[in-house]
């Protein structure tokens, strides 16, 4: 243990986190804030992401343009934290390197005090011995596939749960070793607007995030239609609505994250127009936190962990027939949206990551 670690409590010395996504794109995963946060605390953290496949490049699953920025090799970022986005010829979970040969690769040492996994395809015979603590951390419902039977194994080897939400721990069915639910949460001081801005803002709504199954557009067009007055603007990588959209829908294509703040900031109502599919039941959304701290007001559609609260600025609709009404009620909150900024505080990474430290300081280690 570091003197850092011993300082603050951490029970910890070194984390290896095995994550579904890099940090490298646009968009910004719990695995990327929790490393963040425990490097600054002392924490030496090791955060190796979905190996990126050379099928996938040809095949378009991944767009070769996005590969510009990614290290090929293993390279510590701004926080300290020691990334490693392997590339693989074959797709995981195929015959590919174990985790352990990707890091002997690299030259890192494979012993750690914990490892938190995130991603079922990365798990391999090789993990459990990596670390006395292992620990799954759900992010999503996995009810069937690949995805669902590697789950099922890490189950059998994991030493304790993190679940980001209560659907996500239930898909788990019946746990025999100590389990949390933690949601995600936001960098509340980052996304905080300044203090000089107090003018109320326009009818501007503001999406920001993954355009895939789960997002509805024909929400969105529903509301443009009804509110030909208000200006939605859609920011995300890979947008493809059904058809063509009102024309007070803007569509940004993917914002970074750095700049992700500043676009909420010229807007009034954050959107979350979850669509029917089951996955979005288990969700924990990051955006929910952040628009809050962003001082908007929230228009989400209503599951398992998101239920309206008008006094903080959250309204939730179940389907079209009170869409249109929850969109007026979030239009007429008071703007900036105050009153939302101290749940957004509560839910900061800092004190989420405090969590998770406690957390693993009740999980007995096993050999191995």
């Amino acid at each position: 243990m570091t003197d850092a670690s011993a300082r603050t409590g951490t029970p910890t010395g070194r984390i290896l986190f095995l994550s579904h996504s890099h940090p490298f794109g646009v968009f910004r995963v719990g695995s990327h804030h929790y490393a963040r946060v425990l490097s600054d605390r002392g924490v030496d953290v090791v955060h190796v992401s979905t190996p990126i496949s050379l099928v996938h490049r040809l095949t378009g699953r991944v767009n070769t343009s996005r590969l510009t920025g990614i290290p090929r090799r293993a390279e510590r970022d701004r926080d300290g934290v020691l990334q490693i986005v392997p590339r693989t010829v074959l797709p995981r979970p195929l015959a590919v390197p174990t985790v352990a040969r990707m890091l002997q690769r690299e030259g890192i040492d494979a012993a750690f005090d914990a490892v938190l996994i995130d991603q079922p395809l990365l798990w391999d015979s090789s993990v459990r011995s990596l670390s006395s603590r292992v620990i799954y951390r759900p992010t999503d419902l996995y009810p069937g596939g690949v995805k669902h039977a590697l789950q099922r194994r890490i189950l059998d080897q994991a030493d304790g749960v993190i679940a980001t939400s209560d659907e996500v721990l239930r898909g788990l069915g019946d746990l025999h070793v100590p389990s949390l639910i933690l949601a995600n949460g936001a960098e509340s001081a980052r996304f905080a607007p300044p203090r000089a801005d107090a003018s109320p803002r326009g009818a501007r709504c503001v999406y920001v995030g993954a355009l895939d199954d789960r997002f509805d557009w024909e929400r969105i067009e529903g509301w443009a239609l009804a509110r030909p007055d208000v200006e939605f603007v859609i920011a995300g990588p890979d947008a493809r609505p059904p058809r063509a959209l009102p024309a007070n829908v803007e569509i940004v294509g993917p914002v970074p994250y750095a700049d992700v703040p500043s676009l909420l900031h010229t807007a009034r109502v954050g959107l979350l127009p979850l669509s029917d599919s089951p996955l979005n039941a288990g969700r924990s959304p990051m955006k929910l936190y952040e628009y809050l701290a962003a001082g908007l007001a929230v228009l989400a559609r209503e599951t398992p962990g998101i239920g309206a609260s008008s006094d903080l600025g959250i309204e939730v609709y179940t389907d079209d027939g009170d869409a249109d009404a929850a969109l007026e009620r979030a239009l007429a909150h008071p703007s900036p949206n105050r009153s939302g900024g101290a749940l957004a505080s509560s839910a900061s990474w800092e004190r989420k990551t405090d969590s998770l430290e406690q957390f693993l300081r009740t999980v007995p280690s096993r050999g191995v």
